[in-house]
């Protein structure tokens, strides 16, 4: 199969586009006819090696959308054709690929109307960002929530499932992604780049927080006293507060397949919608990886794989 890989670690440059052997279903496994794979934020730190993986050749990426194509020993409820999405299990990069094989119980099936590139954008995304707006935030209709960087994958996913469930969100972007981040519900953008967003957000109930660096620390400065935020880009742990009265989290992203039937719902009853994507070939898979380093980006990048 053709696969985009890494033998060393280091940046893009890093990434070799070629021949792998073809994946075999083991039991309780499904192997993938792979049609699209995200990239997500981790990709380049995996590439670095700070994941610390040490077998080569390493297969990045973790989500991906396509068909079952195999089935293992013990899975009866996914059948050869059916079209699934998913994110790889805990831990497991390798979805650069024309064929995965994952375990059944973390794939759902994909939704008739959501095309292949659009479930491969949404999984990683849309699991984390139920994982921190419904289970670790816990958010509730009539809250305010400030989302951190509006125009990510994550982050634009977070704004409609915040809106679904009732709450006022206010977000940050840049100036470039203010009418994106405002199209996908948020009630106030803030552009970060002529605005510091502590001046005009405050009495938050909570904070989605996505960015990273000094935002994640100067984000508890909006919370109201109770007031609870949650973190994806600063690293294991959630910063400490330089406040007693406010409560940081991380959410626990669990690989399970209620999260891709969930997602699958949220679309089915119009919550969420596709976001902005930005397809590249699986062949281009460098160029793709360069632009996730540099992040400043719209929406997600997705590899076109068959």
């Amino acid at each position: 199969m053709k696969a985009a890989y890494i033998e060393k670690f280091g940046g893009p440059e890093v990434l070799t586009y070629g021949d792998l052997p073809d994946p075999v279903a083991g039991p309780g496994q499904v192997v993938v006819d792979t049609v699209a794979a995200s990239i997500n934020g981790a990709d380049p730190k995996v590439a670095l090696g700070e994941y610390k993986q040490t077998k080569f050749p390493l297969i990045l990426g973790r989500d991906f959308s396509g068909k079952v194509s195999a089935v293992g020993d013990g899975v009866s409820d996914l059948k050869v054709g059916d079209d699934v999405f998913g994110v790889l299990e805990t831990g497991r990069d390798g979805t650069y690929c024309e064929k995965i094989a994952v375990g059944a119980n973390v794939v759902g099936k994909k939704p008739a109307a959501l095309s292949h590139v659009d479930a491969a954008a949404m999984a990683l995304t849309g699991l984390t960002a139920i994982c921190a707006i419904e289970n670790s935030l816990q958010l509730k209709p009539g809250e305010t929530i400030l989302i951190q960087g509006g125009a990510g994958g994550v982050a634009a996913f977070a704004i409609q499932l915040a809106k679904h469930i009732g709450a006022r969100v206010i977000s940050t972007c840049s100036t470039g992604n203010v009418d994106y981040v405002r199209s996908l519900g948020a009630d106030q953008v803030i552009d970060y780049s002529t605005t510091d967003f502590t001046k005009v957000a405050k009495d938050c109930d909570a904070v989605f927080e996505t960015v990273g660096g000094d935002v994640a620390t100067r984000s508890f400065a909006v919370l109201k006293p109770g007031g609870r935020a949650t973190f994806i880009a600063s690293g294991p742990t959630a910063p400490k507060p330089d406040r007693g009265d406010v409560t940081a989290l991380r959410p626990a992203v669990p690989r399970e397949r209620r999260y891709m039937e969930r997602i699958a719902e949220l679309y089915g009853k119009g919550a969420v919608r596709p976001q902005h994507v930005t397809l590249f070939e699986l062949a281009k898979a460098r160029d793709a990886l360069g632009v996730s380093a540099a992040r400043h980006f719209k929406g997600k990048l997705v590899l076109k794989v068959r």
